[in-house]
């Protein structure tokens, strides 16, 4: 299974891009990391869809047969990094793609509200978002390891595994 994974986080220092990187590495995923590529705002000009990272985007997504998003939650929405990039892409890339979500908390306010974000957006891709999510609070990690500990692991073990059900159902009806 092609996975891309996607940090939609813009610090290069991070969360959500220890837990993407890391999640990339475990599954032998695709990973495509905004917090390191620039990308132009959108604005709906035809000449800022040439952009170099835009294009590359645009082929990961289409090529993949399943999506993981990870942002941080800021402000009770996913990250503008990581909002800007998917309007940069269609249902061209998405229509049917199983996609999963991660959201990185801090604060102690949850992340459900950047999941219910990135799944309503996901909806206007018609992409299939699938039921089962995930959020990683600041104790989910082993900062000197830059790496998830061993409970936080399993939960996206088990969010992997239901994306991998959801992408080979999705694949024998197509």
């Amino acid at each position: 299974m092609n996975v891309l994974v996607v940090n939609g986080g813009p610090r290069t220092t991070g969360r959500t891009r220890i837990a993407a990187s890391y999640i990339a590495n475990v599954y032998n995923a695709n990973y495509f990391d905004l917090s390191e590529k620039e990308f132009p705002l959108f604005n709906g000009d035809e000449s800022t869809s040439s952009h170099k990272n835009v294009i590359e985007l645009r082929k990961l997504v289409k090529e993949a047969d399943a999506i993981l998003l990870l942002s941080p939650e800021y402000h009770n929405a996913m990250s503008g990094a990581l909002k800007n990039a998917l309007d940069f892409l269609s249902s061209e890339q998405f229509s049917h793609k199983p996609v999963g979500l991660v959201a990185v908390a801090g604060g102690g306010k949850g992340g459900i509200n950047a999941l219910n974000n990135m799944r309503t957006v996901m909806r206007g891709l018609y992409a299939h978002t699938i039921p089962k999510q995930v959020v990683l609070d600041p104790h989910c990690f082993d900062y000197d390891r830059k790496e998830l500990k061993k409970e936080s692991a399993l939960l996206i073990e088990q969010l992997m595994k239901e994306l991998s059900f959801y992408t080979e159902a999705i694949q024998k009806i197509n």
